[in-house]
């Protein structure tokens, strides 16, 4: 049964999210404050996170960079913000996926399955013994160059340094690295590795930049991370 903490400091709002989440079959901890949830996750693991921005003692944007901080669960955070430039700010700080208040149970629940699916070796409740397959297959590291993608251990290498990198960062790294040589569209980027249509393209390109910094490159002057313009991005060795 996989765990989730839920963050939410409105009494009735946080009961409503345990009970949907208990029926559909997780196992639910909760915290009314930015503090408690952090001393939640320190005392025990859980699957996933569902953090509500708007807390009594810290900033949401912050709780998430202490999670971040101590643990890579996968984090899906509420928020009654919609301002587009602050969600591509908690995508890049950390954040697996973001609801809007209000939000439904069915939306809660459909997102939380997707960021196990696409984070978590722990699949979702129901998914049963469809799920083994995928664990099952173990994935081998790529090498491009002197950069090494290992998913299995989810690490990433460059000339022997390891690169620290993010969730998000690393999966868009790997899918990059395993289709080396091949254009990729943001489309499909969109599609595969963040499974979500409703991302906009301005959340790869913001991934794309944190990428090339952490690459050691820039867009004008590149080595790993080409682009073909109106086409899309491929990962090659460096000439």
């Amino acid at each position: 049964m996989p765990s989730v903490l839920v963050v939410e400091d409105d009494p009735s709002i946080r009961q409503s999210l345990i009970e949907v989440l208990a029926e559909h079959g997780y196992a639910v901890r909760s915290a009314a404050d930015g503090f408690g949830g952090l001393r939640e996750l320190t005392q025990a693991p859980v699957d996933a996170v569902v953090l509500d921005l708007g807390l009594p003692d810290l900033d949401g944007g912050d709780a998430l960079r202490m999670i971040r901080g101590i643990s890579s669960v996968p984090v899906l955070v509420a928020t009654a913000r919609d301002d587009e430039t602050e969600i591509i700010k908690l995508l890049n700080a950390g954040a697996d996926d973001y609801l809007v208040k209000p939000f439904s149970g069915g939306q809660l629940i459909a997102r939380l399955a997707a960021v196990l699916r696409r984070t978590s070796h722990v699949p979702p409740p129901g998914a049963g013994a469809a799920a083994a397959p995928a664990a099952a297959a173990a994935p081998q590291p790529a090498a491009v160059g002197e950069l090494v993608v290992d998913p299995g251990a989810r690490t990433a290498f460059l000339a022997g340094r390891e690169l620290r990198l993010t969730r998000r960062e690393f999966d868009l790294l790997a899918f990059l690295a395993r289709h080396a040589g091949q254009v990729v569209s943001k489309r499909r980027l969109l599609t595969e590795v963040w499974r979500e249509p409703y991302v906009d393209d301005q959340t790869v390109d913001v991934h794309l930049s944190s990428l090339r910094r952490k690459l050691g490159e820039r867009a004008a002057a590149p080595r790993y991370l080409r682009t073909v313009r109106g086409v899309g991005i491929k990962l090659v060795a460096p000439r």
